[in-house]
């Protein structure tokens, strides 16, 4: 448990992330994040963002850094797809599986049609724009693979919002990886990236509950 705190608390440590596998930890964290049920509490954007960082400042035996952050870029959204793929498969195997029981307090078959009814329509949207939000990029997938959300749409929407995601946080980070005040207040940014992300799920939780609340 304590190496598990340990490596939580450095995910966003360049040097801690350099002394254990480097990038290649990152490609499994950015699976986990988007694939696996578990790994919603990732920190998937200020990761991206410190891997740029990493990126213009290592070695490397490609022609330029650029070259090598479109490498990066590449391999790391490879693993983000396959998380999302996994995501979609894990929920329509549990989604068929929930559509068999009967209706209970916790789980009605409307809300899965309700939810069916909008991925149908706008699924597309959803699995596209969650990649830019903490929590929401794990269970958008699942829940697609809930409602049988068309596969085609599924994927095409996969790669485009994996591939935007992917390229515009590693990007700035790579940009700005050699700037010394970025250098020197990590922390700072870090911070400000997690609330710009999480900012909108927080105020459509505190809101959303303010609504379903009865006049007095």
């Amino acid at each position: 448990m304590h190496h598990f705190i340990d490596m939580f608390h450095n995910l966003t440590n360049p040097d801690w992330i350099s002394a254990h596998y480097g990038l290649y930890l990152v490609v499994f964290i950015i699976f986990a994040e988007t694939g696996l049920f578990v790994g919603f509490f990732l920190p998937g954007d200020s990761l991206l963002f410190v891997s740029g960082m990493m990126i213009s400042r290592m070695n490397t035996p490609f022609s330029s850094p650029l070259v090598n952050l479109v490498y990066w870029i590449l391999i790391i959204s490879v693993a983000g797809i396959v998380g999302n793929i996994v995501g979609y498969w894990f929920g329509n195997k549990s989604g068929h599986a929930l559509m068999k029981r009967p209706d209970s307090f916790l789980f009605k078959k409307k809300h899965l049609m309700q939810a069916h009814d909008f991925y149908e329509k706008k699924g597309g949207a959803a699995i596209l724009l969650a990649r830019f939000l903490p929590i929401v990029r794990t269970f958008a997938p699942i829940v697609g693979g809930m409602v049988d959300m068309n596969y085609k749409k599924f994927i095409t929407y996969n790669v485009i919002g994996c591939l935007a995601w992917v390229i515009s946080m590693t990007s700035i980070g790579f940009i700005l990886g050699e700037n010394e005040w970025v250098k020197n207040n990590l922390e700072k940014i870090v911070i400000i990236i997690i609330l710009i992300t999480t900012g909108p799920v927080l105020l459509k939780m505190i809101f959303g509950k303010a609504k379903e609340k009865p006049a007095q």
